[in-house]
């Protein structure tokens, strides 16, 4: 671990003494920050990495941020946790040499088509096609509340190469060019005003092979890899208890500032509080943990946990709020990532309406309690006796 850190460190001195972190472009910047292997350290060297701890990349981002460099924006969240790991750990030398290094500089933006509107959690049950057409793939089908899609120019996508195996194994995974002829997206309007999300249709899609992620017919496995790094993210998100960050931050600073501090409401403040303090160690321990390549199904224990936290947090918000918390809210669909908002109350609001995604969006809940318990806790997972039955439990012995 000694020798890794003074690797870090010495290219990270490198990086600061080669860069202008006042001048030059967000783009040259992270491009040599690929180049010197400090985009994810922990990927092999060649691609973005230095095959070291992943834990040394807070190190490398510590020093970014106290050089003045800035945080990448929420847009390029898809690639940077998803696409990128993704890629390395299944795409062919050629595909990594394409797409991670404009990937990481944020020249592309991805997002993620797995979804459809006849199966949502089930991604195996998907009918998105794609059929073999000499040197390139020809995909139609519908995917939907695809985030970010309508910014994006490069898509994770998960179609069916072969129907006549079963549902797991009939899958494979693409690299879409979102720009290519034949990919129309159409945006959701949510509850909040916005549209984030999106459903995309995708008419006789011509996809090269050379942008197939994984073998044919492996798209199952591939897609794990994708899905347990969205969920170690996702879990990731509840944020602490510092003041200034994170959702238990916004209630505290409420409950400070802005509330009538009603005596009835700070045991459940301060229950919250404490719920958020041990996501956060949670999370702090299972990224120690965490080894290079595919997380394990742990990380289902931080998404369905922030899902849960958060909702309440935020409901909590609104509560201390009372009234003003109806107020304050630009219903027009945000254009950028920086409208869309009018004051502190009007952010509450949002924030609570947005949370009722959390326990849906990178798996429902319900999702993240099976892996649980048949791949944590060893529980015998579900069967169907008969096609014509509905699921049901395996009986106890």
């Amino acid at each position: 671990m000694n020798s890794e850190t003074s690797l870090v460190e010495e290219r990270v001195e490198q990086l600061l003494s080669d860069s202008d972190f006042q001048s030059e472009s967000t783009e040259e910047l992270r491009g040599r920050q690929y180049d010197l292997g400090l985009a994810w350290v922990n990927f092999p060297q060649g691609w973005g990495g230095l095959g070291v701890s992943p834990n040394l990349q807070r190190l490398v981002d510590g020093a970014v941020r106290d050089a003045g460099g800035g945080a990448p924006q929420s847009r390029h969240f898809f690639g940077l946790t998803m696409a990128g790991p993704t890629i390395v750990n299944h795409g062919s030398d050629e595909l990594r040499s394409r797409m991670l290094r404009p990937m990481f500089t944020g020249e592309d933006v991805w997002c993620q088509l797995f979804s459809e509107p006849g199966a949502g959690s089930d991604l195996a049950g998907l009918a998105c096609k794609a059929e073999r057409d000499g040197d390139e793939w020809v995909i139609t089908g519908q995917k939907v509340w695809n985030t970010l899609a309508h910014l994006a120019n490069r898509a994770m996508l998960v179609a069916r190469t072969d129907p006549t195996v079963p549902k797991h194994r009939g899958m494979t995974y693409f690299a879409l060019d979102m720009t290519a002829p034949g990919v129309e997206v159409r945006p959701l309007r949510q509850i909040t005003g916005e549209a984030e999300f999106n459903e995309v249709y995708l008419t006789e899609v011509r996809v090269p092979d050379a942008d197939r992620v994984g073998d044919v017919g492996q798209g199952w496995g591939v897609a794990m890899t994708t899905l347990m790094n969205e969920r170690i993210t996702i879990g990731g998100g509840g944020g602490g208890p510092t003041r200034g960050s994170g959702a238990i931050a916004e209630a505290v600073r409420i409950w400070t500032e802005e509330s009538d501090q009603n005596p009835a409401l700070k045991d459940e403040l301060m229950r919250l509080w404490i719920d958020a303090e041990v996501l956060r160690l949670t999370n702090m321990r299972a990224s120690q943990n965490r080894k290079v390549g595919t997380p394990g199904p742990e990380g289902s224990i931080a998404k369905l946990m922030f899902a849960e936290v958060n909702l309440s947090i935020y409901e909590m918000c609104v509560d201390l709020l009372g009234a003003s918390a109806l107020t304050g809210y630009d219903y027009e669909m945000r254009r950028s990532e920086n409208l869309g908002l009018v004051g502190p109350a009007g952010s509450s609001r949002k924030m609570f309406l947005r949370s009722r995604a959390n326990p849906i969006e990178g798996g429902t809940s319900e999702i993240q309690r099976n892996i649980l318990g048949e791949r944590v806790l060893g529980l015998p997972g579900e069967v169907r006796t008969d096609k014509e039955l509905p699921w049901i439990d395996v009986p106890r012995s």
